[in-house]
């Protein structure tokens, strides 16, 4: 009976572990189509299919996917700059 138990626990947690991890959530959707202009600012050697805005600092990320696992690199140029969406200058609210 102890063995029984055992085996479903252990059959549980093994197919816990084949949950698929990786979101697209955080950041949004994917830029989908992706304007000429990233296109043409891009190293081809990224996967330009996969890009979306990083909410921490506003700049573009595209999926990688390695031998290991899948995650989200900084989009660069071809002379590996990173490039970022530009932000507008606020104005600092009034104190009241």
């Amino acid at each position: 009976m102890k063995r029984t138990v055992f085996v479903i626990g252990a059959a549980a947690f093994a197919l816990a572990a084949c949950d698929e991890t990786t979101q697209s959530g955080a950041g949004g959707p994917f830029i989908n189509p992706l304007p000429d202009r990233i296109v043409s600012l891009a190293d081809p050697r990224q996967d330009l299919n996969a890009v979306k805005v990083d909410p921490e600092d506003g700049c573009l990320v595209y999926r990688h996917t390695g031998p290991v696992e899948t995650t989200f690199l900084p989009l660069r140029t071809r002379d590996g700059r990173p490039i970022c969406t530009s932000v507008e200058a606020q104005e600092p609210a009034p104190a009241t």
